[in-house]
């Protein structure tokens, strides 16, 4: 088969290059596909000019580069939380998401549930039904834009399985698919290559880094519990099209932080179990 295309996050660049900086920084390790997150004052579509947003889609024509996907990381609200108003402006932000996505033909949106307080959560089907109504809503905006959403699994929400996604993207209907994060998968012990098999041909767009069981991290592979070549495999079976995105979450400003290293040596992991070498 064809060998697995690699997209690299933004995510390590969170606060120190806004998100075409990050991008101009990945080309020159080589990379011509990126995960762009969607995050102030990364690259948030609500404060950005229109000569700002142009300028991303002028260098990424110019350059023949692609965005694979949005991610927007939900660091400060909540789709589901229990204030209509947060809901509403989370909803707000994802539509400006879409609208800037579309404008730089980038095809995916990621869309994560919101997280929960371990405490006292609201009851789970308030939370599911709130983000049901809310992703709705955002497949009618996105209709006729190219832009679809995603569903992420994400350990610290109240859906963070594979068959969570698939149950809830039934319920939000058949406009939307599913990005797999192998690594949230394999932290709350889930088989990622059985997750994949079973997602088939909703799977649109995958996450790999790594992570330990005893603290949920983002890191390089090969320091933790992620076994690319299965995921390999499984992808292969399934005929998966789509990117493999590093999300390696190394924030650059961090002392003896080293996010390039990271990136380019969880690359030679992934290309030693099938994937795209690095240029």
């Amino acid at each position: 088969m064809t060998k697995l295309e690699v997209a690299a996050s933004t995510f390590p660049f969170l606060y120190s290059h806004d998100g075409l900086g990050a991008m101009k920084h990945l080309q020159s390790l080589g990379y011509d596909m990126f995960e762009l997150m969607v995050f102030p004052p990364h690259c948030w579509p609500r404060e950005m000019s229109a000569a700002q947003r142009k300028e991303y889609k002028a260098w990424l024509d110019g350059e023949g580069l692609r965005i694979t996907s949005f991610c927007y990381p939900l660091l400060d609200n909540n789709p589901n939380g229990v204030d209509k108003l947060m809901r509403e402006y989370t909803l707000d932000r994802y539509r400006e998401a879409i609208d800037f996505a579309a404008e730089l033909s980038c095809p995916y949106v990621v869309a994560i549930p919101g997280p929960v307080n371990s405490l006292i959560n609201p009851p789970h089907q308030w939370m599911l039904d709130w983000f049901v109504e809310g992703m709705k809503s955002l497949v009618e905006h996105a209709k006729g834009t190219g832009v679809e959403l995603l569903l992420e699994n994400v350990p610290f929400t109240y859906l963070p399985t594979a068959q969570d996604m698939v149950d809830t993207a039934n319920l939000i209907g058949p406009e939307i698919g599913i990005n797999y994060d192998i690594c949230n998968g394999a932290f709350i012990k889930e088989d990622p290559a059985a997750a994949i098999r079973m997602l088939g041909d909703k799977l649109k767009n995958v996450h790999i880094s790594d992570s330990g069981y005893e603290e949920f991290v983002h890191t390089r592979l090969g320091t933790g519990i992620v076994e690319p070549a299965p995921v390999f495999e499984a992808l292969a079976d399934i005929g998966y099209p789509g990117a493999t995105v590093l999300e390696i979450i190394t924030d650059a400003l961090q002392p003896g932080a080293d996010p390039d290293s990271d990136i380019k040596a969880s690359h030679k992991i992934l290309a030693d179990a099938g994937w795209n070498p690095l240029p």
